[in-house]
C-alpha cells in the first residue's frame, strides 16, 4: 500500500474532530489535524483522537494546509499520497478508500469528491455555496475546458504532483486554486461522487455573510487570472 497522509484543517471543532479521526480508514499512514488558532479544546481531543497535531496562528484555511505540508516536506520519508478533508464531520471520511483507488489503480493524480445533489443531506449546502460552486465550475468549463462540477474540500492528489503546483493562496482561494494549477497543468483528474452531511457547529465561510462575499471574490479573483494567463 501507498503511504498515505491527511491533512485536516480546523478551527474550533472540539466535538468533530475526534468523530472525523476515528472514521478515517487504517490505510492511512498519519493524520495531521492543523489547529487554526482554535481557542477550544480542538487540539486536546484530536491528540487524544491519535492525529498528529500543529498550530497555525495565522487564520485562514490555505495557511492551515501549508503549514500540514510544511510539515510533512520536513519528514524523512515522504508520503505517496496526500489527502485533504474539512474537520466539521460533513464530509464521509471512511469514503477516502473511494478517493484514492483511482490513484492507486488508475494513476491518475488528482481526485476531487464532489458533493452531487443527489448524495447532500438536506441543508448541508446554502444558496451562496451552491450557486458560487455552479458558477466557478461553469467559468472553469468555459476557459479551461474543465469537467469539475464542484470545489469540494475533500480531495486526494499525489504528492509530487502537489509540490509541483507550488500552492500558495493562504485564505478561501485554496479549493480553486489546486484546481486550476490541476488544469494548467494537465494533469490527469478525476471526480467521485462523495456524501454530504451538515456540519457539526458553523460554517466559518459559509455561514457569515462576509465569510461568503471573500470566498466568492477570491475564487473568481484566481479565475479570471489564470484565464488570461
Amino acid at each position: 500500500m501507498p503511504n498515505i497522509k491527511v491533512i485536516i484543517p480546523a478551527y474550533n471543532e472540539e466535538e468533530s474532530i475526534p468523530l472525523v479521526i476515528n472514521d478515517i480508514p487504517s490505510i492511512v499512514n498519519e493524520i495531521i489535524v492543523v489547529s487554526n488558532n482554535s481557542t477550544d479544546n480542538t487540539e486536546i481531543n484530536a491528540k487524544k483522537a491519535g492525529a498528529t497535531v500543529l498550530v497555525e496562528k495565522q487564520k485562514g484555511y490555505g495557511y492551515a494546509c501549508l503549514k500540514g505540508m510544511t510539515y510533512i516536506a520536513e519528514q524523512e520519508t515522504q508520503p505517496d499520497i496526500v489527502v485533504f478533508l474539512d474537520g466539521d464531520y460533513s464530509d464521509y471520511p471512511e469514503e477516502l478508500t473511494k478517493l484514492v483507488a483511482p490513484i492507486i489503480n488508475k494513476n491518475i493524480d488528482f481526485v476531487l469528491g464532489s458533493r452531487v445533489k443527489e448524495l447532500r443531506e438536506q441543508g448541508s449546502m446554502t444558496t451562496p455555496q451552491i450557486f458560487g460552486n455552479w458558477l466557478a465550475t461553469n467559468l472553469m468549463r468555459l476557459f479551461f475546458s474543465s469537467t469539475f462540477t464542484d470545489l469540494g474540500p475533500f480531495r486526494a492528489i499525489k504528492y509530487d504532483k502537489l509540490l509541483g503546483l507550488k500552492m500558495e493562496d493562504k485564505t478561501y482561494g485554496w479549493t480553486v486554486e489546486m484546481q486550476l494549477k490541476v488544469l494548467k497543468q494537465k494533469l490527469r483528474y478525476k471526480e467521485i461522487p462523495v456524501n454530504y452531511r451538515n456540519r457539526i457547529g458553523v460554517s466559518k465561510v459559509s455561514g457569515t455573510v462576509k465569510g461568503a462575499i471573500f470566498a466568492g471574490v477570491k475564487i473568481l479573483t484566481w479565475i479570471f487570472k489564470y484565464s488570461f494567463k
